[in-house]
């Protein structure tokens, strides 16, 4: 009998066998909260929807004049490994040869897979910057505004915001969590590299039995756990920075803000004062005023604030709220609020972004390195914010606005794709297939058919990590483990780096690209960086063989002690943030100098564009969902159980759906102006009436693939969402809330076929 051995995900440390033709999987036994999410893994080994072989779109292949506008609708073609290297490492001499660095886009956006030397990202930048470089994006579609704007305002992304914060100051001193956005702790199922301790349920509930309060600001009521009976406020989609503002006003009219901490710690709030007085505007941003916009009552505003100011309180901003028009305000403003109440720095108060989105976020900080792949320089200087590839794609040399630079758009001949699913996580689908058919080339390492595959020109199978060997470590998570491997590659997948390393070869860039060290080698070359740092620092430093033997070594942690928060408030002079003035900025003259009218010097209220559209009188919010990560394994047994006949649910209000006629379990169709999609009706409370939840992350299958505006029968919601970015500043990703208008689906419900695989033809070889 095979035995079990240790591994690693995204959502989980676990341990697994694959013995008669079943793997078994067992979390990890440290693990006091194990995500359901494992119980997708099983699927890798066998499903249909794995690519066995590489193959060629047909089109591409025999060079029909006008084939690309044949993405996404075109026949493949399965070759051998010689051929399909032999046609990548043509293509790529002859962009690279014809048209430079400079007409390379190098995709690979998206979470890929746990383990630090076979990350897709790593691989494919270390191998296109050995060619000469690409084109390359910048910022994530989960935080595009967010980590534009807090720079700004605290200084370098991810340094004061989320590292002041601790689960443990939580537990023992918050009294109010004020959670703009909720925190979902399905959120927190997940962190980039692994999580080995899911802690957030059982820290969220030691504060509670300690006396703090929560209260969830979110249209949706389990955006909160509901063992710790938050004080829900169904707000408005989209109207959360008003409230702020309405909060605000309270504050200084019950003269309850920290006029202190104000003067030493802020510049500029005098003059948000006047804009949120009305000063300067002539509209005083009172509680009645707020209470218009975001559809909480006047009376529970003020009770808000006023318990604001006598507690301990923590103020957070979820992801969801900058991923939507303006993202930067309701970042910046939650930073002004808590500035406001002076609680910056101490002990479980102040402001943190983003906390409960990530399973490792709110965790002490490691005290040594982890083992990380160099990438060499990219000498191309062209970038794009991420949520721009369409605008790329569709509107090569044309200009755009970003954090204060006017750049312009590359040319791009090919695109080089791996570990990434843009049909996933990018909006306006049909906006995104008419994109993808501009490039000449488009390349794509993938596990699965999905739809990112079947819009590629070559498709290169890939091993998933169950499949190779790799170190499994995260920031913030004290477990390195010896991530083994539990499976042989599923048909003729090969490991990103050897499929890299084979087209290296044929370009005679083999020696550089691997420096001459099998993967193997490279986790031994690897681990010594941070073996070296456990010894320099008196911990136990075992020799790679040994940490292999044991598999896992546990890493030291940084103790406690406030972060860079509490430093700048015991003495701002000697721990200044890394802003322009060294300290919180309420008021930016550099973005003021911008001169944007979509993101001015300080934090205001602008009503959402989707708000002025009457037509679809629904907001559809397109969350994470609860059943995988993102698109990942959406094919896996836990996805599958959630779906109503194979198609993604979408949770309605019992009131909007009695109107329409939608029974509990209908198919129906969601739509607006940029297409439509089905989905699997569920009725429920917790949604505020007006607003529907459509996960996202359901593999897109268009039903009219030659359409213009296809339907996505799966429940895709991004074939709704708006491609435009938050703001001239950030340029971020809006595709959290939608208009939309809902009714029973009525036609012949056709078949979900996305899991199926691909079927394959013979073809004529390209000339």
């Amino acid at each position: 009998m095979n035995s079990f051995k240790p591994h690693s995900s995204h959502w989980g440390a676990f341990s697994g066998r694959y013995e008669d033709g079943r793997l078994e999987i067992r979390p990890h036994p440290g693990d006091p909260s194990p995500s359901p999410l494992l119980g997708n893994i099983a699927a890798i080994a066998d499903s249909p929807a794995r690519i066995r072989r590489p193959a060629i779109r047909r089109g591409w292949l025999e060079g029909t004049p006008g084939n690309a506008l044949k993405r996404g609708i075109d026949d493949y073609v399965e070759v051998s490994w010689p051929e399909a290297l032999a046609h990548v490492s043509e293509e790529l001499r002859r962009v690279y040869g014809s048209f430079g660095p400079g007409s390379v886009f190098g995709g690979s956006y998206g979470w890929s897979s746990a383990g630090r030397f076979h990350h897709a990202q790593s691989q494919i930048h270390r191998f296109l910057n050995v060619l000469g470089g690409y084109v390359r994006s910048v910022n994530t579609y989960s935080s595009g505004a967010a980590s534009v704007i807090i720079p700004h305002v605290l200084g370098p992304y991810d340094t004061f915001d989320r590292k002041s914060v601790t689960w443990d100051a939580i537990e023992r001193s918050t009294e109010l969590v004020l959670a703009f956005g909720g925190m979902a702790i399905k959120n927190a199922d997940v962190h980039g590299g692994g999580i080995s301790r899911h802690v957030v349920r059982q820290k969220l509930g030691g504060a509670k039995a300690r006396g703090a309060r929560f209260v969830s600001i979110s249209p949706l009521k389990d955006d909160f756990s509901e063992e710790l009976n938050a004080n829900w406020l169904p707000i408005i989609p989209g109207t959360d920075v008003a409230l702020m503002l309405g909060l605000a006003h309270v504050l200084v009219s019950g003269e309850l803000h920290d006029r202190a901490f104000l003067d030493g710690y802020t510049v500029g709030y005098p003059r948000f004062e006047d804009y949120l007085l009305g000063r300067d505007d002539g509209q005083a941003k009172s509680p009645e005023w707020a209470a218009g916009i975001c559809g909480i009552d006047v009376d529970v505003i003020r009770e808000v604030a006023r318990t604001m100011a006598r507690s301990r309180t923590l103020i957070t901003v979820s992801h969801s709220l900058q991923r939507a028009d303006y993202g930067e305000q309701p970042v910046w403003m939650g930073i002004v609020l808590a500035a406001m109440l002076g609680q910056m720095g101490l002990d479980g108060g102040g402001y943190s972004y983003s906390l409960g989105a990530l399973g490792n976020i709110g965790k002490s900080q490691l005290a040594v390195p982890l083992p990380t792949l160099n990438q060499f320089n990219n000498p191309v200087t062209d970038y794009i914010p991420v949520a721009r590839v369409a605008d790329m794609l569709l509107n090569p040399g044309a200009g755009f606005q970003y954090n204060g630079k006017n750049l312009h758009y590359p040319n791009i001949r090919l695109v080089y794709w791996a570990g990434g699913n843009p049909f996933h996580h990018h909006q306006d689908l049909n906006r995104l297939r008419a994109a993808f058919r501009q490039p000449e080339t488009i390349i794509v390492h993938e596990t699965a058919w999905t739809s990112t595959a079947r819009h590629a020109d070559i498709v290169l199978p890939a091993t998933t990590t169950l499949e190779r060997n790799d170190i499994g470590a995260a920031d913030r998570d004290d477990l390195m483990i010896a991530m083994k491997k539990l499976i042989e590659p599923v048909g003729e997948a090969r490991d990103d780096y050897d499929i890299f390393a084979g087209i290296a070869r044929h370009l005679g860039k083999f020696d550089v690209f691997t420096e001459n060290r099998t993967s193997e080698e490279w986790l031994v070359h690897l681990f010594e960086t941070t073996r070296q740092a456990l010894a320099a620092g008196g911990h136990q430093a075992p020799a790679f063989e040994t940490f292999w033997a044991q598999g896992e070594v546990r890493l030291p942690l940084r103790p406690d002690e406030g972060g860079p928060a509490h430093a700048f408030r015991q003495d701002s002079d000697a721990s200044p943030l890394q802003t322009p003035s060294g300290k919180i900025e309420i008021f930016s003259q550099s973005i003021a100098e911008f001169g944007y009218d979509d993101c001015q010097g300080h934090p205001r209220w602008y009503p959402a564009r989707a708000q002025a559209d009457h037509s679809y009188p629904i907001h559809l919010i397109c969350n994470q969902p609860r059943q995988r990560l993102h698109s990942q394994l959406d094919y896996g047994d836990f996805s599958r159980s959630n779906k109503i006949e194979s198609r993604e649910p979408v949770r309605i209000n019992p009131k909007d759906a009695q109107v329409r006629g939608i029974a509990d379990g209908d198919i129906v169709r969601l739509f607006n102006n940029r297409g439509s999609c089905l989905a699997g009706a569920v009725l429920s409370e917790d949604v505020r009436v007006g607003v529907m939840q459509l996960a996202t992350g359901a593999w897109f299958e268009p039903h009219n693939s030659t359409a213009e505006h296809a339907m996505c029968i799966h429940g895709n919601p991004n074939i709704l969402t708006r491609d435009i970015g938050t703001s001239k500043l950030a340029q971020g990703c809006t595709g959290q809330i939608t208009k939309v208008e809902v009714e029973r689906f009525a036609g012949e419900l056709s078949p979900v076929r996305i899991f199926d695989g691909m079927t394959f033809v013979q073809a004529a070889i390209k000339s």
